[in-house]
């Protein structure tokens, strides 16, 4: 390898490091499609109200857009967890509006989820344990290995998860003064805009963080090596067995000699 060789191999492995990177934040968070399926159940609910008032309404569209979402990606045979994820968030919303007949409440749910999300990020971080490693630790197929063995990508997760609590918060910081304050059209325009922006922030941040920081140790292939040497251990032993069997002396009369019954040996015939 010349000079000249190694930082055009050292640039492919940082390339490839953060395709990787890119490719494991897409599946986590939804991508593109996910976004969408965030966003169009509570567009469609303000948008309707803002036109006729009418709660019931609101409250069955976007109850039913969230449905088909799932259908449709249970048709595409899809993943289906972002899918479901909304559908649960918005039939919240839509019991809570409903029970107190107050159209403002369809947000209530979703806004203390992410207030609880943004803690549970700042919390597990100021314990160690922060919960962006939890989430991206399988999908980059290294568990919970960052926690002992990775401390540069354990130091990228608690950065990436301060990062997503205090973007949170700040949004719980916006929204909450206009629960109290704003109307319901207010309110749930000024949620939809903040919607994907923080989101792709966040999301943005964590990407920084995590292609500045070591590879991954996937523990599967570390599994998967360690029961192909187990197998291949296994086989040498049975091996080795099996010639030192063959080693040893026959039984009497083996060699062509028949015993004598009287003590002696006699060949035969």
């Amino acid at each position: 390898m010349t000079s000249l060789d190694k930082p055009t191999e050292d640039t492919t492995e940082a390339d490839d490091a953060r395709a990787v990177t890119e490719a494991a934040l897409f599946e986590a968070f939804g991508g593109v499609r996910g976004m969408v399926e965030t966003v169009l159940p509570g567009l469609l609910f303000v948008t309707i109200f803002t036109l006729n008032n009418d709660l019931h309404m609101s409250a069955i569209a976007a109850l039913a857009v969230s449905v088909v979402l799932v259908v449709v990606r249970l048709a595409m045979k899809d993943t289906v967890k972002h899918a479901f994820s909304g559908v649960f968030g918005v039939a919240f919303g839509v019991v809570f509006a409903m029970m107190t007949d107050n159209a403002k409440n369809f947000y209530l749910p979703g806004m203390l989820y992410t207030l609880g999300l943004a803690l549970a990020y700042i919390v597990t971080s100021l314990a160690g344990v922060p919960l962006i490693g939890l989430i991206l630790g399988p999908v980059f197929k290294e568990n919970l290995s960052w926690r002992t063995r990775n401390p540069g990508r354990k130091k990228a997760y608690t950065k990436a998860s301060y990062a997503w609590g205090l973007i949170l918060l700040a949004k719980s910081a916006i929204l909450f003064p206009l629960y109290w304050w704003a109307d319901t059209e207010q309110l749930g325009w000024v949620l939809v805009t903040l919607k994907i922006p923080p989101f792709l922030l966040a999301v943005w941040l964590t990407w920084v963080f995590l292609a500045k920081a070591p590879a991954p140790i996937d523990v599967f292939a570390e599994m998967e090596a360690a029961e192909e040497a187990e197998k291949a251990e296994k086989a040498e032993r049975e091996r080795r067995q099996q010639e030192a069997d063959a080693a040893l002396p026959g039984p009497p009369g083996a060699d062509g000699e028949a015993a004598d019954p009287r003590g002696g040996r006699h060949r035969r015939a």
